[in-house]
């Protein structure tokens, strides 16, 4: 069985809190015996992908499969074309790791995006842009670590796809099992 779940922000992707009133994963009423295909940060939303299937989590995120991710991103300022082409050719040094080529490439106009709760910091004299990026890896919040390494800091983070297999159509905390060939379109590149 194979899960596509629209995280909320302020979700962690696990069953079990760290804390008190952390918000889980065992509130949505997965079935039994699924866990998380990778993760999302508490302060990232977005499609994640749920499993009971042994070694789907390797064959899905192991770079050497080179299965893209795709991701909204909410940026503080106006990216120049200099730092879209260092984010795109990769070599992105973060914490002693350099990041690969990526597809990126600015949205505008803006996505029609329901508000976030709470809602991202706003300066009225910066302006925010939204760009897509499309990996075949997943650092520790890298996206993050990328943008701000070329001065753009991520305020909103969205991951929009893994393979060819979308969030269209999920609504924020929905979920639904996917069919052949729904699952079909995770492998396709």
């Amino acid at each position: 069985m194979v899960i596509a779940f629209h995280k909320p922000y302020g979700v962690l992707c696990q069953f079990t809190a760290d804390q008190p009133g952390q918000r889980t994963l065992s509130e949505f009423g997965f079935p039994a015996g699924v866990y998380p295909v990778g993760r999302l940060d508490l302060d990232s939303e977005g499609l994640l992908l749920l499993a009971d299937e042994a070694g789907f989590n390797h064959r899905l995120l192991d770079p050497q499969c080179a299965h893209p991710r795709t991701y909204w991103v909410q940026v503080e300022g106006s990216p120049t074309a200099e730092a879209m082409a260092r984010l795109e050719r990769g070599g992105v040094q973060i914490q002693g790791y350099r990041t690969r080529p990526c597809r990126v490439r600015r949205i505008d106009p803006a996505p029609d995006m329901p508000p976030r709760d709470p809602p991202i910091r706003v300066r009225q004299a910066i302006p925010t842009c939204w760009l897509e990026l499309q990996l075949t890896e997943g650092k520790n919040r890298q996206v993050r670590k990328m943008t701000a390494a070329v001065g753009f800091p991520t305020l909103r983070l969205i991951r929009r796809a893994i393979g060819g297999f979308s969030s269209d159509g999920l609504v924020q905390g929905g979920w639904k099992a996917l069919v052949p060939d729904e699952i079909r379109e995770i492998w396709r590149r």
